[in-house]
């Protein structure tokens, strides 16, 4: 069943599939240890509504490294990781996101597709629950593979400070 919106919550850390507005999965998350925020080289999460603007990785194996959005034909494993300490791993598939609102997450120093925000897999040993990232919202890789199966490009995807519950309240009057 494709998903039609992705919520993510900053302050639970977690992330909502809806499909038809029934919940489809839920997954924990780990958004940036910076906070949020939607400035240009700020490392923080940006808010608000966005969509998927690209798939990548499709047929890719699990745990697969990416640079620049493109494969490099390695698999993360953890001597791969004592090789390059400093890489930002990005791995299994990346769900690049395109900010919605103008002047917020969308255009000049603030836009999200410019920051190339992600949805994107992390090393296995990296907890979930915790804002670590770089900006981009990372997900276990197991996790990534079923979110990547089922979330077409353009699906909407909102980024809220509100806790998980609130917003799936929020979302329930909306329907």
């Amino acid at each position: 069943m494709p998903l039609d919106l992705i919520l993510i919550s900053l302050a639970s850390q977690r992330l909502i599939g809806l499909s038809g507005g029934v919940r489809v999965c839920e997954f924990p998350v780990s958004t940036a240890l910076n906070g949020p925020g939607e400035q240009d080289g700020s490392g923080c999460t940006p808010r608000g509504a966005h969509r998927v603007r690209a798939r990548i990785g499709a047929g890719q194996p699990l745990a697969s490294v990416y640079i620049g959005r493109r494969p490099t034909d390695e698999i993360w494993s953890p001597e791969l990781a004592r090789e390059h300490p400093h890489r930002d791993w990005i791995l299994t598939r990346i769900l690049w996101l395109c900010g919605e609102e103008s002047g917020f997450n969308r255009g000049g120093s603030q836009d999200s597709q410019r920051r190339y925000i992600y949805l994107h897999g992390t090393p296995d040993d990296q907890p979930m629950g915790v804002a670590l990232s770089h900006g981009c919202v990372r997900l276990r890789n197991s996790d990534m593979l079923a979110l990547f199966d089922c979330t077409p490009v353009g699906c909407r995807v909102e980024i809220h400070e509100q806790a998980i519950d609130l917003l799936m309240h929020a979302n329930s009057r909306t329907e």
